[in-house]
């Protein structure tokens, strides 16, 4: 009689246990991740929303709209102080915001957030009357989870709205723009 080589049963079903639990953890590593990005998106949301009223409740003002921030600091740009922020104050937000030293950094430039898209404050957006923040670029799973935890959940409705007219988040979208009233 041959004498047969190879693998036994159990080695294989051995194998077989350590490759499920090497996947097992790098699928629950990839969640971690993702609940972290959400939630940074949701502190985001709330930071810049204490940053602004401080500013507004400091200067008498909206960032951006501050019709005496030349004047307080040398090379920032002034608004025209009518209370809304217009496009043309859009870029001053993060200006004035970062020169009175409530969000950190220098310049004009928009932040991004936790999946790369730009955040702005400004006036209406995604049928919200009155000053918003937005985000672009958003996934859509990620909106709904956001606005489940904040709001409603329905993309039409509430303080946090998607811009495309709808009730429901398309989950397979990654460009969304999400506006969640101030």
């Amino acid at each position: 009689m041959k004498k047969q080589s190879g693998f036994t049963l159990i080695e294989i079903a051995i194998v077989l246990v350590i490759i499920g639990l090497l996947l097992g953890g790098v699928l629950k590593g990839q969640e971690m991740m993702t609940n972290a990005k959400i939630k940074r998106i949701s502190n985001d949301f709330n930071g810049i929303s204490a940053a602004t009223f401080s500013y507004l409740d400091r200067y008498s003002s909206f960032p951006g709209d501050d019709p005496n921030a030349a004047a307080r600091w040398t090379g920032t740009t002034s608004g025209d102080g009518n209370g809304v922020i217009n496009n043309g104050e859009r870029p001053d937000v993060w200006e004035h915001l970062r020169s009175s030293g409530l969000v950190a950094g220098t310049g004009n430039a928009n932040p991004t957030h936790a999946f790369g898209g730009i955040i702005r404050v400004q006036a209406n957006g995604a049928g919200i009357t009155g000053t918003v923040i937005c985000m672009f670029n958003m996934p859509g799973k990620t909106a709904e989870i956001i606005d489940r935890q904040v709001d409603d959940g329905n993309g039409n409705t509430g303080e946090f709205r998607q811009t495309v007219n709808s009730a429901t988040y398309d989950q397979n979208a990654t460009n969304l723009t999400v506006c969640k009233k101030l």
